[in-house]
């Protein structure tokens, strides 16, 4: 498997998704312009407790079908509410093949003064299980005020989930060498990635050429009208932040109070995406490594660059011959950098890391890696427990159309190396990802002002490993309302990370619609 080049999948930590982020903000039409001038600082002046509802705005008289649909919804446990919204497939042909997407509901824990519509990231997060998890570990200032809403998008999930690869398909897939040596092994490569595609179409239709972010943008602003809001309260983590950006830049004037938190920068090319976040994982690395050797039983030695070199020489070794586990499968390479990026995302997670590392270099044997790279994929013990690796191929080769044929990769080997000595051949080779892919969408990255659009909040962490903290920055710069909150810190996004002064500033901004100042700085806590 080639590294993502965009954030890899909405991974499993507390509870269920590493990746987290806020969005939201409701603001009054008549002065929505002149509030944009400030970019943060003053109370927005429609405290929201007290607000009055907003008018629907004016949307797409040929979707008028499903702008007017109503939620049915019902209870599905733990005090939740289900229900389904249709969209259609192709919105060029709105009178065609309709899905379903699937939407949970928290319900507020006081009435509520809206709703808050989350995504968790990916591409390939299930927004259903993500709002599950948020009712119960989110702040209750925030889930008392707002009905918690979370949707699979497009494809994901429960939304006419995508289908590709069988169960050992995807294993070969996910096992491969990241970081393929020979011309065999380019080859190799270039058919895993062109059966999966090819799966795709085969066993879901039209689904794989349909399931941008453009889409899922379009079925947000669906979901905003049939969940009677004018305007849209959201909170995006990681992938969620673009799928945030594309909304606002799309429909500027049906945003409300957005957060997004690990921010993607819209803006980058593939190879520059590339590029800064194996940047972005080596950073991250070093902080584990600078961690862990501040310890006297710590496997990787006493200072840094003998960790750096021991993680190096490991991958080395199983990239030569994968190591025995308790299950039936070896950790072979592909799973055994998997199995280190996972814990980098969540700081909790690094002695997981330690135990894992000590096992494969002292004992030889690669369980807890592979039990960490299963997580990473969403894999249990004999199948997938979601398709988030399936989706995640699909949208990004939708939403990039500027990949590279595998045998001009070696040539970028040098600058990707520079930024990540440890990781780099494997995130140059993630330029070539969607080489093969059968779908062309013809996409080009680009800026996104979402001119007329209130403020926006952006997130950044200065050690985050998917979503470097300079992509923050620069989202935040190109929005024409973007407000930054940089977080001090490691792991990947920055709400309801042990960070009080992060914390406070959304949640005063989602519940009360204080616009934080631009530029606040959240020391590491």
């Amino acid at each position: 498997m080639t590294a993502p080049y965009m954030p890899p999948p909405a991974k499993k930590s507390r509870l269920g998704l590493v990746l987290a982020l806020v969005i939201g903000s409701l603001i009054l039409a008549t002065i929505g312009s002149a509030m944009i001038a400030f970019k943060g600082g003053p109370k927005w002046p429609d405290s929201r407790p007290s607000r009055s509802p907003e008018a629907m705005p004016q949307t797409d008289a040929a979707l008028a079908t499903y702008y007017d649909q109503k939620l049915s919804w019902s209870p599905c446990g733990s005090g939740n509410e289900c229900a389904k919204l249709t969209v259609p497939l192709d919105y060029d042909s709105p009178d065609g093949r309709t899905i379903k997407l699937a939407l949970l509901k928290v319900p507020a824990g006081d009435e509520a003064i809206g709703s808050l519509v989350i995504n968790p990231g990916g591409p390939g997060g299930s927004g259903v299980g993500y709002a599950s998890y948020v009712g119960t570990s989110w702040p209750r200032d925030l889930t008392d005020n707002y009905d918690i809403v979370g949707f699979d998008p497009r494809g994901v999930g429960k939304s006419a989930p995508l289908k590709c690869l069988s169960t050992k398909q995807m294993d070969e897939l996910v096992a491969a060498d990241p970081d393929p040596d020979t011309r065999a092994e380019r080859d190799n490569l270039d058919r895993l990635v062109r059966v999966f595609g090819e799966g795709c179409l085969k066993e879901s239709g039209e689904l794989p050429r349909h399931m941008s972010t453009v889409e899922v943008a379009k079925d947000l602003d669906v979901l905003r009208q049939a969940l009677g809001e004018g305007k849209l309260d959201y909170f995006g983590a990681s992938y969620g932040t673009l799928i945030g950006a594309t909304y606002a830049n799309m429909f500027p004037t049906h945003v409300g109070r957005m957060v997004l938190d690990g921010a993607v920068d819209p803006a980058l090319s593939n190879a520059d995406l590339a590029m800064q976040q194996a940047g972005g994982f080596e950073t991250a690395l070093r902080a584990y490594v600078a961690d862990c050797t501040k310890h006297s039983k710590c496997v990787l030695g006493n200072d840094v660059p003998t960790g750096l070199a021991r993680i190096r020489g490991l991958l080395a070794q199983i990239e030569q011959r994968p190591l025995p586990t308790d299950s039936s499968r070896d950790l072979e390479i592909g799973n055994a950098y998997l199995g280190i990026w996972l814990p980098l995302y969540v700081k909790d997670y690094w002695p997981s890391l330690t135990r894992a590392l000590d096992e494969a270099i002292t004992k030889g044997r690669g369980t807890q890696l592979l039990e960490l790279a299963d997580q990473y994929v969403g894999r249990g013990p004999s199948s997938y427990n979601d398709n988030s690796m399936e989706a995640l191929y699909a949208v990004n080769c939708l939403d990039h159309s500027d990949s590279i044929p595998t045998k001009q990769v070696p040539k970028h080997f040098a600058e990707f190396e520079k930024v990540s000595p440890t990781f780099g051949k494997a995130f140059a080779f993630s330029l070539s990802t969607c080489a093969e892919w059968p779908v062309k969408s013809g996409q080009v990255t680009k800026a996104m002002a979402a001119a007329d659009a209130p403020p926006i909040v952006v997130v950044g962490t200065t050690r985050d490993p998917a979503t470097p903290y300079q992509w923050a920055v620069n989202l935040a710069d190109e929005l024409d309302s973007g407000v930054l909150i940089s977080r001090d810190g490691d792991g990947h996004t920055g709400y309801n990370s042990n960070n009080s002064c992060v914390d406070d500033a959304i949640n005063a901004y989602l519940v009360d619609g204080e616009v934080p100042k631009d530029g606040l700085k959240c020391a590491e806590e």
